[in-house]
């Protein structure tokens, strides 16, 4: 138990002392490595037996006060991160998305989304077409349609091609009016569907679906019919807004074949749902920016007929009372520039020489708008001019003024 306590009560110094005391006869007998292993066993002997144990303990001490930090740690792993860290990880941040630096995934999603000027009046044509193309295939194919709206959105046009479920059927029509190109697609459920309603189906059994062979002749045929009753029904939709004829150039299965625009470029798609009772389909229609640009002035009205905050009545009214007021005229018999000191010169009886002659013109004048030219005469005791030249039209036209204001608006 002595010898244990005394083991016990070595402190650290004393093993320091020890290790020194090896390296010194270390270094006065020599460098070989044997002989420094030979005295650091020797010191170590002299530490004691009991040592050893004690270094033991304190391992396991150490080991024990660092449980808790892996504890710790190993919490901290499987601490799940709140949403302001998922979102900083991921860079979806409000304050950067608002001024425009996005970063992460949000910049990935975004390079591939659309985003583009909405058309009101878009929306309003194709409703007209919902209600047009209703009554139309319920007229071609005798039985109880309903046409829906299904979405109006902005896709790309490659993306768009890359989308089509296939097998499927693509018309490519040509606005003739507005010299562009579009799309309408026709799923394939719609297509059998139809047929099967044309060639008397009987009702209540799903359209049969034929995988792994081309469409015949005569179901081409039949989906070519309905496509350009769709497209009549879209030119009288378009009628109130805009007059244009859609000509069906060709049809296509091959979604590489129907290419009307390039890749990157921005479209308009709108997506029709045809139910026929038990069966039906999509049809969508798809048009570049660049078909809609002439009349996209006219598709950015919020309702038919919209200039701007022009009324017509108005108009008319302002014009006849504008007929009807009274304005002074002012008969201008010469005009001189004189410089201001001789102005200011002028005193009681001098005398202004006019250089004009009693024969000459006179300017009328309303305001400081020159309007005509007349003579200078007299009837009875008045004194009178006589209308020599029409009136001056104004130089600048009511379409020019307006375009001009256009122009002066459109400015930032």
């Amino acid at each position: 138990m002595a010898d244990s306590d005394e083991d016990d009560d070595l402190s650290e110094e004393d093993m320091a002392d020890a290790w020194g005391a090896a390296l010194a006869e270390q270094g006065a007998g020599g460098d070989d490595d044997d002989d420094l292993a030979a005295a650091w066993g020797a010191a170590l002997e002299e530490q004691g037996a009991g040592s050893s144990d004690d270094m033991a303990a304190q391992w396991a001490a150490m080991i024990d006060d660092s449980e808790p930090d892996l504890e710790n740690a190993t919490r901290g792993a499987d601490r799940v991160l709140n949403q302001e860290e998922i979102d900083n990880l991921l860079g979806f941040n409000i304050e950067d998305t608002i001024a425009g630096d996005q970063s992460g995934i949000r910049a990935l999603i975004n390079s591939a989304m659309v985003s583009y000027e909405r058309l009101p009046m878009l929306e309003i044509v194709f409703d007209r077409l919902v209600r047009l193309t209703t009554t139309s295939l319920r007229n071609f194919t005798s039985d109880n349609v309903e046409v829906s709206l299904d979405s109006i959105s902005s896709v790309r046009f490659g993306d768009y091609l890359n989308s089509i479920p296939l097998p499927a059927i693509l018309g490519v029509f040509k606005a003739e009016e507005w010299d562009g190109f579009g799309l309408i697609t026709v799923e394939s459920s719609l297509i059998y569907s139809i047929i099967d309603v044309l060639l008397g189906g009987g009702r209540g059994t799903s359209a049969v679906r034929v995988e792994g062979r081309p469409y015949t002749t005569i179901e081409t045929g039949l989906v070519q019919q309905m496509v350009a009753l769709i497209l009549q029904d879209a030119e009288h939709a378009f009628a109130p807004l805009s007059p244009v004829h859609f000509n069906l150039e060709r049809l296509e299965t091959n979604p590489r074949f129907a290419a009307i625009s390039r890749p990157a470029n921005a479209a308009i798609l709108v997506e029709l749902r045809i139910d026929m009772e038990d069966r039906g389909g999509s049809v969508e229609i798809m048009m570049p920016y660049a078909t809609l640009e002439p009349i996209r002035d006219l598709l950015l009205q919020m309702f038919m007929g919209e200039k701007f905050g022009r009324d017509p009545i108005w108009e008319g009214h302002l014009a006849s009372e504008i007929h009807a007021a009274e304005i002074e005229v002012d008969a201008v018999l010469h005009e001189t520039h004189l410089p201001l000191s001789r102005v200011l010169s002028l005193d009681v009886g001098q005398t202004l020489v006019f250089d004009v002659a009693p024969a000459d013109s006179v300017t009328i004048k309303c305001g400081n708008v020159p309007l005509t030219e007349g003579t200078l005469g007299k009837v009875e005791d008045s004194i009178a001019i006589r209308v020599a030249k029409n009136l001056r039209k104004p130089k600048m036209t009511l379409a020019a003024f307006e375009r001009a204001m256009q122009n002066e608006m459109e400015q930032p």
